[in-house]
Parts: structure tokens; sequence; C-alpha cells
């Protein structure tokens, strides 16, 4: 029996990764409060979430990336491969304080990959390897304790295991400056270019505050669950 199993109850699992758990609901919860709230804010120029998102691509002189409306709530992003800005139905005719930071947000990524910042050219070059290793972390674990009676044969499969579900903390790690930026660019964008006054530009940044929340937290259930997999797992040899 592992030493953090208590009458097959896991305290693993309270104590580390229920309360990310509950954090991750509980920002998914306010993103959404918040995008709600100051989607009832309008901005007094009328500019929509698409028109924003233009506007701070061509102050940053970029050219060529299409902005297209997308069905879903909230299912705003920019795809780089097709250099398409695609914006919900909540935002990309709305004149929300909301609708223009999402808009703007996504238009900071457009930036991002047109001047080649370097964390989000990352993210990029790793999201197949983290994939992949994601996929395969459970299965080596699951595998290496079926073959748990081979010894060193089985260690090397957990750890590999664990390492592979490593990789998904990486990606989330490396997502957090990613996203950062993109709102630190969008309220500049928003704030040299007058798209909003300084009331309504309070909207905006609670609502991509609220959004960042989302990312913190994500970082933090992968890295709990991380951290819970090698309380299980890490001192095998040592437990047998």
């Amino acid at each position: 029996m592992y030493p953090m199993y208590y009458y097959g109850f896991d305290w693993t699992y309270v104590v580390l990764v229920l309360p990310c758990v509950l954090l991750s609901l509980w920002a998914s919860a306010n993103v959404n409060s918040t995008f709600k709230k100051y989607s009832r804010q309008f901005n007094r120029r009328h500019l929509t979430g698409a028109e924003a998102a233009q506007r701070v691509l061509y102050a940053s002189g970029v050219r060529g990336v299409r902005i297209e409306r997308v069905s879903g709530n909230l299912t705003d992003h920019y795809d780089p491969r097709s250099n398409v800005i695609r914006l919900s139905d909540e935002v990309y005719g709305s004149t929300s304080t909301a609708a223009i930071g999402v808009a703007c947000h996504e238009a900071g990524h457009a930036v991002q990959y047109a001047e080649s910042y370097a964390p989000i050219k990352l993210r990029a070059a790793i999201i197949p390897v983290t994939n992949f290793g994601s996929k395969l972390a459970m299965p080596l674990i699951l595998l290496g304790l079926v073959l748990s009676a081979f010894g060193s044969m089985s260690d090397f499969l957990i750890y590999l295991g664990i390492a592979c579900f490593g990789l998904s903390l990486v990606f989330q790690l490396v997502t957090l400056p990613v996203e950062f930026n993109a709102s630190s660019r969008a309220l500049t964008a928003i704030e040299e270019g007058q798209l909003l006054d300084d009331e309504e530009l309070k909207g905006a940044r609670k609502t991509l505050r609220a959004a960042a929340l989302t990312y913190v937290a994500a970082t933090a259930v992968a890295l709990a669950q991380l951290l819970r997999l090698l309380a299980l797992f890490g001192g095998r040899r040592r437990n047998d």
C-alpha cells in the first residue's frame, strides 16, 4: 500500500490537487461573470470588437491578418496557421468594454507572431511534444504498475510517465508569459489609441485580469498533479 493511501482514500488528491481544482472552477466562473458584467458596459465611440482588433493590428504595423466571426461562447482565438483572428458572436460585433478587451487581446497574439515574440514561438514549437507526452503519461504509469514484478523496468516506465506528464506543466508555464504579454499589449494599445476612456478601460482590464487567472489556475492544477504523482510513486523502491 502506498503511504499516502489510507483505507482506500487518496489524501494526495485532497491535499494537493483538490484546492487547485476548486481554484480552477472559481476562475472559470469568475471570468464568465466578469465578462457578462462588462458586456453591459458599452464604449462611447461605438467601436465593435472586430474594429478594435483591426486598429490594434494597424497601430502595430501588422497587415494581412483576417478577422472572422466564430460561433460559441468565449471561443475567441488567434490561429497562426491561417493568420486569422476568430472572434465569438459576443465579441465580434459587440461594442462592450469586455468585447474590446478580448478582441484586442487576440490581436495582441497576432502581433506577437508578427514580431516573433520568443515565448509564443516556443509554445508553438513544443505543442506537438507536450500533446504527445500528456497522452502517453498515464498509460506508461499504468504499464509500469502492471509490470511491477520486473523491478527496474517498472520504475523506468513509471518515471518516464511522470516525466511525460511534466511536459503539460512546461506548456502551462510557457503559456503564462504569452497570455500576460498579449493582455499587456492589448491594454497599452487601447490606452494609446484612445479606444476607451478611463472608466471604460477599467472594464476591459478587469475582463482580461479574470481571464489571466484561468491560466494561473490551470498551471496550479498541472503542478499539483505532478507533485501528486511524485508523492505517490517517487519513493516506490523505498516502500516496496
